[in-house]
């Protein structure tokens, strides 16, 4: 569980979407969006703090009209993490989102409309530092390229990324990540392994329109598992039909299982059976529940019985080993102390949040000694 992940990363540009770094070996970004009326500020901004709180990198931003460019103005000073702002057609909206602080547009240069349009948005995009994201999204392709390909097809969706890739490209503006999104998993796989290696900028992953929360769940995990594998991706979205917290959540969890970001608790928990000693799915539905707002890395195992326990605890940093009349909990690979199964939940997180302050403290007197 402390091992370095064996994945080798591909290379890439890196640029900048406020203050998270993006590509260039950097931390593999989470993102979500909102899913509030723009208009609605105070909504927006909660829900945005939501997914702050929940450890989101980055939030997208839906942007349809001006009054929702206005209203994006104010969501951005009230909130810390950095904003995306998603539009489509009006070139106008970019502009005005651009003087307003955002972090980095989500355009497609092709259906922004003339080249002066599209130079106009560049400009901006240059002159206060913003990077571009291109989308490219099997649902929404250019009529030519539904005609040449008949349907979707990876072929379909490198092309018209590499169309509005080659219009910033004649305009010399190299800061910008690209996604070529489908909701069905072979078809982006197989896109974003071409797109790969064509390109040197980074890339934004998502199986667009993946379905529900446990539906989702599987199908992201399985697309966007075999393009990290293969090391490539810079930034994720799971795209849920959830509570975007969800996302945020899932995103996190399937980059622990890669080893490619320790953020918040690795919980190592058996599926439980006759053997247990203690009710390992009702301790791990708490545990999980109190335990969401510890962003620290930290390694739990929670076990029913002692055949894997004591093997396990020993690799974490608490482990819960059950036995009879108590279960023994590890700390740091050692036997630590005994719980009994009345009060285990209010035990082992309470032995939890002491370890997650031990390893804040730590971290701080790190930060000052290098001070």
């Amino acid at each position: 569980m402390h091992a370095p992940s064996p994945i080798t990363r591909r290379q890439s540009r890196r640029i900048h979407v406020g203050t998270v770094p993006v590509g260039g070996g950097a931390p593999i970004s989470v993102q979500s969006m909102t899913n509030t009326d723009t208009l609605d500020v105070a909504a927006t901004v909660a829900q945005i703090r939501q997914l702050e709180t929940a450890g989101a990198d980055i939030v997208r931003v839906s942007v349809p009209s001006m009054d929702a460019a206005e209203a994006f103005g104010r969501i951005k000073r009230e909130v810390e993490v950095p904003l995306v702002a998603d539009i489509h057609f009006d070139y106008k909206i970019a502009l005005r989102v651009a003087e307003l602080g955002v972090d980095c547009l989500r355009i497609n240069p092709g259906n922004i409309g003339r080249e002066d349009r599209v130079r106009a948005v560049v400009s901006a995009a240059r002159d206060n530092g913003i990077p571009i994201r291109i989308g490219v999204n099997a649902g929404s392709l250019e009529k030519d390229l539904q005609k040449k390909y008949g349907e979707p097809t990876p072929a379909a969706l490198v092309e018209s990324a590499m169309r509005h890739i080659d219009h910033l490209e004649r305009l010399d503006f190299p800061d910008f990540k690209v996604s070529v999104k489908a909701s069905d998993v072979f078809m982006a796989v197989a896109a974003y392994r071409e797109l790969a290696g064509r390109i040197e900028q980074p890339l934004h992953l998502g199986i667009t329109e993946a379905g529900g929360l446990r539906s989702g769940t599987v199908k992201s995990s399985i697309g966007l598992g075999m393009l990290l594998m293969d090391g490539i991706g810079d930034t994720i979205r799971v795209s849920l039909a959830a509570d975007p917290v969800e996302e945020i959540k899932v995103g996190f969890d399937m980059l622990k299982s890669l080893r490619l970001r320790a953020k918040g608790i690795n919980f190592v928990a058996c599926p439980s059976c006759s053997r247990q000693n203690f009710d390992v799915i009702g301790t791990m539905n708490a545990l999980e529940e109190r335990l969401e707002d510890v962003l620290t890395p930290l390694d739990v195992s929670v076990i029913g019985c002692v055949v894997n326990g004591p093997g396990e605890a020993k690799e974490s940093d608490i482990g819960l080993t059950g036995g009879d009349p108590a279960n023994l909990v590890y700390i740091d690979g050692k036997p630590a102390s005994k719980l009994r199964n009345d009060h285990l939940v209010d035990d082992l997180e309470r032995l939890i949040r002491d370890k997650v302050r031990e390893k804040q403290q730590a971290e701080q007197d790190v930060i000052a000694r290098d001070a």
